[in-house]
This record gives C-alpha cells, structure tokens and sequence, in this order.
C-alpha cells in the first residue's frame, strides 16, 4: 500500500521528528515508510548518490567470478577482471539493451543472452555477430559504462556517484572499532537473497534495535542478551552502531582461543554495526553475517544475505559444524525477524497508526532518521 494524497508532506514530517533532542523523541512517521514519493527521494538523494555493498570480496576470489545486483533502478555488475582487480560496470547490453548476467557466477567473458554479443571482463567489446554490413559500427566505440567500485576490509561497495567519498574515508570510525575483530579474514560460507513484505527502513531499524531480542526472538537468541548489558552509544555521520556481552554458552559467538587480539569482555562483545544506508552487520569475535537491503517499492525489500566464520575457526575438528549451528540459527532468527517486521508494516500502513516515543535502547534509530532526513533534503 503507498500513501500520498492525504499525507502531510514526509520530509517536512521527519524533519519534525528529527528536530527535538534524541531523550524527547518519537519513531518515523508512517508517511515516511509509505509514501511513493518518499520513496523516489530514497532512490535519487541515498541509493543513487552512496555507496552500496554488493557483499564480500571472498565471494568473488577467481578472475570472472561476479555478482550482479540492481541499484537505484540500475542493473549493475561487479566482476573479478583478468587481472584481479574488481570492477563494477553496467549490467546492460549495448545493442538492444538486453541485461546481461544474472545472480552469482563466474563467466571467462560476459555474453549477451540475447543475441551474443560479447564482452572481456574489463567491459570492452570482444565480438558481435553478424555486423560487418553496418557501415557505421566499429567494435572499439564500445565498452560497458564503468562505475565506482572499492573493496574495505572485505566488503565490496558499488556506488553510481563518481564523486563519491571513499569508503576507507567514511568508515575510518569503524575500523577503529574492530580492529581487533580483523573483519578482513572472516568468510563468506553462504549467501541468499530474499524479498520481505515490508519497508527497508523496518527492517534496517530493526537491526539497529536490540530492544526487541527478548520477545521477537524468544525462541532463538533472546535469552543470550540482557537488555541492561546493551550500549547504544551516539552514531557518526556515516554509520551507527551499538553492542551487546553474549552468554559464552554460544560458543561460536566467542572469540577463538587463538585469538589474542581480544582481551576480557571484548572476547564475547557483538557489533551491530549499521553502514549507511543500508548494510548491517552483526560482528561478533567468532562469527558474522550481515544484510544489505534495497526498496522495491514501499511495502517490499530485496535483502542480500551472507555469513560466515572467522578464519580463527577455520582449522578445527568441528569447523563445518560450527557453521550449520549458525546457518540453523540465522534461518530460525530470520523467520522471526520477517514475523515482527512484516507485522510493523501492517500496522504503520493503518490509518490509525501513530509513532511513540524512543527507548534509550533505539538510539541508533534516531541516528539512522537523523541521516536520512540530512540526505532527503537536498
């Protein structure tokens, strides 16, 4: 359901929300969840002007491994060139403008399933059939447009903005922060995508909230967390974040006894670290997995998902069952989290629907409004 007509304007009414000091604040407005025209502000002002992570460099190790993904309405692809390097391009043909790979892979070159035409992996044009008797085609006149495209601590971020500040640069802060996680050596086991029937901003806030773990995820991790050992410290221009102590009874969460990078509490703290505007990750010393959302309309999200163990678990006896107890657990903390926010959309959509105000628990969720509204509002 979108929402227009009737709505006051969404930026003036999350400007409102974001005008009072954090200890007097409410939840984002429903218009700002619902609305199309929001919506086409997100597009033009966040996805297509910021980074967005595609997800890991592991995932793409081999010359001609590559992911392709759709950003701001783009059809995009990042491929392992011949030269190792990574490289984003356009993911669409420039013949008859057909898209080109699909999903995950790898291709020693990228083919055209429509009439095979056929590009290197550096975007040049290899060969196309059957055009010698057009005069005015010259092979060397194409080449797949290229797009920005930078690798940091393993993530793999694409952005449609040449100008775009470089990751390194906005996220200084956080690689401070886990530095002793060594989040570059933790890889990538699975990878899934999926579609939830609710707005990206429920979802992401959820992530950014750990206030709902005891009833949301009752039957999963709930009981591992205490609400009064959670820190929600202020956020930074380019991300939030906040932790909680793990009950060393989820010993995957632990940090490994060969890791003397982490001392005292630091070996069982998790990150929930959100990298604006849409990957969130949850770091804890032995494991991670992570999500990076995209609208697809107001009442849907495409969800990129991935995870997998530190490398410091890499060599155990246990490795592999290491990983299904903690694929078997993100599947059942999954269904949960789809439960709840599916639920939250529902009822924002109500007209009834009214914002109440913030638990010292959601203070990245302030912080996440507070960013968005800077951005829409160009």
């Amino acid at each position: 359901m979108a929402k227009d007509a009737k709505d006051p304007n969404p930026v003036d009414a999350l400007r409102a929300t974001t005008s009072v000091p954090f200890e007097q604040a409410r939840a984002m407005p429903p218009e700002v969840y619902t609305s199309e025209a929001f919506l086409a502000k997100e597009l033009e002002l966040v996805f297509a002007r910021e980074w967005f992570c595609v997800g890991r460099a592991s995932a793409m190790a081999k010359p001609g491994d590559y992911v392709s993904a759709e950003l701001a309405g783009q059809p995009i692809v990042v491929v392992r060139d011949a030269s190792g390097g990574l490289r984003a391009m356009s993911n669409v043909c420039l013949h008859r403008m057909s898209t080109l790979l699909h999903g995950r892979g790898n291709a020693r070159s990228i083919v055209c399933p429509y009439h095979a035409w056929t590009y290197n992996l550096d975007g040049s044009l290899r060969g196309a059939p059957a055009m010698t008797l057009n005069e005015g085609f010259c092979k060397t006149d194409y080449a797949l447009p290229q797009l920005s495209c930078e690798e940091w601590l393993g993530w793999v971020f694409v952005s449609l903005n040449p100008d775009a500040t470089p990751v390194a640069e906005e996220l200084t802060g956080v690689e401070k922060l886990v530095a002793g996680y060594d989040m570059t050596n933790y890889t990538e086991a699975f990878f899934e995508e999926h579609v939830w029937d609710t707005n990206w901003k429920v979802l992401a806030e959820n992530f950014m909230e750990s206030y709902h773990l005891p009833v949301c995820h009752a039957g999963t991790i709930g009981g591992l967390s205490k609400l009064d050992e959670m820190v929600c410290p202020p956020g930074l221009p380019a991300f939030n974040y906040h932790t909680i102590l793990k009950d060393e009874s989820l010993r995957i969460a632990m940090a490994h006894p060969s890791n003397t990078r982490l001392k005292g509490d630091a070996r069982r703290t998790t990150f929930l670290l959100a990298i604006y505007p849409s990957l969130l990750i949850t770091l804890t010393p032995g494991y991670f997995w992570y999500l990076s959302l995209h609208p697809k309309g107001p009442g849907q999200v495409h969800i990129r998902f991935g995870g997998g163990m530190s490398d410091d678990y890499k060599d155990d006896p246990d490795a592999q069952q290491n990983f299904n107890d903690l694929k078997t657990l993100l599947d059942d903390v999954n269904v949960e989290d789809r439960g709840c926010t599916e639920k939250v959309f529902r009822g924002l959509s109500s007209d009834l629907a009214r914002p109440g105000h913030l638990s010292h628990l959601e203070r990245p969720n302030f912080d996440f409004a507070t960013y968005l509204v800077s951005k829409v509002s160009q």
